[in-house]
């Protein structure tokens, strides 16, 4: 009977299960050594071992594992899988595990009878058709002989050779320990550098005292302002100035107090007598006629005729009938006959009614009166604070100083919602004003000031920063018109030295204590600067301006004279 066909299948160490089995069943051979790599982590498993021991003997193959791991042996050892450790080692079954507890092996299927038998004589290399190792040792070399199999992890019964290669095996450094040095080294890095940034950047905080010596000086000035000035004339403080006007609309109501009586007018007729020259004049109608502060109307001419005598003057008697009508109604112009009267510009004419004067009654009702207007007028016209306010915004919004002292205005326009005397209740009355005012460039009155005030401060030493003109006082002295007025203005002109702040700032960050003092002390009118740095391991300003801190004390001397 001739030998059974073997065949020898590597398996690498990232084949599944699967592709083991695919590999066994594709063979062709009976009998299969399955060479595995170290630390065969597919085969380690019981389960799989099982599926292996299945196929082969689904397949009527016979399967020997070449491996030298331990952990592998008791797991062939289960499922009665052959062993060697070499090619040319003789193939074995390893002792099973203790399978008390384990799972209930798979059940082997029944081998056919025509299965051949695996031969515990002969090495697997024999088995699988490989030439005996007393044969030529150029066919030994030719042939899939020994697989050197790294047995570091095996026990003291490797053989010597295994012992010597794991030995000579290179050290692995642990590279997780080296990465995580590297992250903790990084980290510190990076937290120094925090530390560093928060302690000498934001920390850091420096504030500046500078003592100044300012000196006060009064300045009065007599000035002009006018329109028809285009550039300032110092020669005659002649200053150019601008003239806002504005209408301002103002209403005030008040109520009617008049009493008018519009009863029935009484009326009758009268015989006037007058000394007559030549030719005799007649009286027209409307003419009035008096009698005890009572007034009556002619209604029409009178006509004089001459009686024929003669008067003591040398002049004629002359007489003439009128009607006459109350001028308001009431029943006090019901009077008597036989009243004398007097004809109003006709200082020589007399009259008398030959009847009484009847037909007046009463009904006395509430009018408008004159005085009721005038009030409301006086009312109106002493608002004038929202006209100011007003011309300034306006004055303002133009870059001008605006100069109130110059505040003027148009005769009111007045006009009412009933006249004196009309029947009402109540009256409306509104005034219309037009009001003026000057503005001049502040530049203009600042050198103004500045020259009045020369010779009361030390310019090589000093200079002017407030001119006090906020304070200053102004009065008009003279008046042209709206354009052009003249004006008194006192103020108080204050000279030191003109400290900058934020300017000063970001001269002075990142400087040292001494390079300020020098800095500062250069300025004009400064007496002393101290600084002072905290937390106290700061010496050098900070660069930002933000954590800079600058005071300045005023010291004031006052001087009145020039």
């Amino acid at each position: 009977m001739s030998e059974p066909a073997k065949d020898t299948i590597y398996i690498d160490i990232d084949d599944e299960i699967t592709s083991i089995i695919e590999k066994v069943r594709d063979s062709k051979q009976k009998i299969l050594a399955l060479v595995l790599p170290k630390r065969a982590t597919t085969l380690q498993s019981i389960v799989n071992m099982k599926l292996l021991k299945r196929t082969a003997d689904e397949s009527k193959k016979h399967i020997v594992l070449i491996t030298s791991e331990a952990s592998l042996l008791p797991l062939a050892g289960a499922v009665k899988l052959h062993v060697a450790k070499t090619l040319q080692s003789k193939p074995a079954i390893p002792p099973p595990p203790d399978m008390s507890k384990a799972e209930e092996s798979i059940v082997d299927a029944e081998v056919d009878g025509d299965e051949p038998e695996i031969d515990d004589s002969k090495s697997v290399g024999e088995l699988a058709g490989l030439p005996d190792e007393a044969e030529a040792p150029a066919k030994v070399a030719a042939a899939e002989e020994t697989i050197d199999i790294d047995n570091s992890d095996e026990p003291e019964q490797d053989n010597k050779d295994d012992k010597k290669k794991s030995k000579s095996k290179i050290k692995i450094p642990n590279f997780n320990k080296f990465r995580l040095w590297l992250i903790l080294g990084g980290v510190l890095l990076v937290g120094l550098i925090v530390l560093w940034y928060v302690m000498f950047r934001v920390m850091p905080k420096a504030a500046v005292t500078i003592q100044t010596n300012n000196q006060n000086a009064s300045a009065t000035v007599t000035l002009t302002a006018d329109t028809a000035t285009k550039a300032l004339n110092q020669t005659g403080n002649i200053v150019p100035a601008e003239i806002k006007d504005i209408k301002e609309t103002a209403t005030q109501t008040a109520n009617a107090s008049g009493q008018k009586n519009i009863g029935n007018k009484a009326s009758g007729t009268i015989t006037a007598t007058a000394s007559c020259p030549k030719p005799i004049s007649n009286i027209s109608a409307g003419t009035g006629v008096s009698s005890a502060g009572l007034t009556f109307i002619t209604t029409d001419v009178l006509k004089f005729h001459n009686t024929g005598q003669t008067g003591s003057d040398g002049n004629w008697i002359c007489t003439g009938d009128v009607p006459i009508t109350a001028q308001e109604g009431g029943t006090k112009y019901n009077l008597a006959a036989n009243t004398t009267f007097a004809v109003a510009g006709y200082p020589g004419v007399s009259g008398s009614n030959d009847s009484a004067i009847s037909g007046g009654t009463d009904q006395n009702v509430t009018v408008l009166s004159q005085s009721d207007i005038d009030g409301a007028k006086q009312k109106i016209a002493s608002n004038t604070s929202q006209a100011q306010s007003d011309l300034s915004k306006a004055l303002k919004a133009d870059g001008e100083f605006v100069l109130p002292a110059t505040l003027t205005s148009d005769p009111p326009s007045v006009s009412t919602s009933a006249n004196a005397g009309d029947q009402v209740t109540s009256v409306t009355v509104t005034v219309v004003t037009t009001y003026h005012m000057l503005g001049v460039k502040q530049n203009d009155l600042q050198t103004l000031a500045a020259t009045d005030v020369k010779n009361q401060i030390d310019t090589s030493k000093q200079q002017i920063f407030d001119y006090g003109l906020s304070q200053a006082v102004f009065n008009v002295t003279s008046k042209q018109s709206n354009n052009n007025q003249t004006l008194s203005m006192q103020t108080t002109v204050t000279a030191g030295a003109n400290i900058d702040v934020a300017s000063l700032k970001q001269q002075i960050a990142g400087k040292k204590q001494g390079d300020i003092k020098t800095l500062i002390g250069n300025l004009p009118s400064v007496q002393s600067v101290k600084v002072n740095y905290s937390p106290f391991w700061v010496t050098t300003t900070s660069h930002k301006t933000s954590r800079i801190t600058i005071n300045v004390l005023k010291s004031t001397t006052t001087s009145n004279g020039k």
